[in-house]
């Protein structure tokens, strides 16, 4: 007897892979908010998780607003 099964039809498709230099792009754009990034990558893990509800990531949201126009203010008095 053979007990190998049969490829299943509801396997799961693989994502494609990310094209690099959509990422590369991500980076310099991340790369940018200088000491606001990490706020940044919070806010866009909290909209995955949340399925993108931007009420949820209201503290996020404001923190992240927070650290720009604190940056803002820095960069007018240099």
């Amino acid at each position: 007897m053979n007990n190998i099964a049969p490829p299943s039809p509801l396997q799961q498709p693989t994502t494609p892979p990310l094209h690099q230099s959509d990422a590369d792009d991500d980076d310099e754009n991340v790369k940018q908010l200088q000491e606001c990034s990490s706020l940044y990558l919070s806010l866009q893990d909290c909209l995955v998780n949340s399925n993108r509800n931007w009420r949820s990531c209201q503290k996020e949201v404001q923190a992240l607003k927070a650290c720009n126009e604190k940056r803002k203010e820095n960069d007018r008095g240099k």
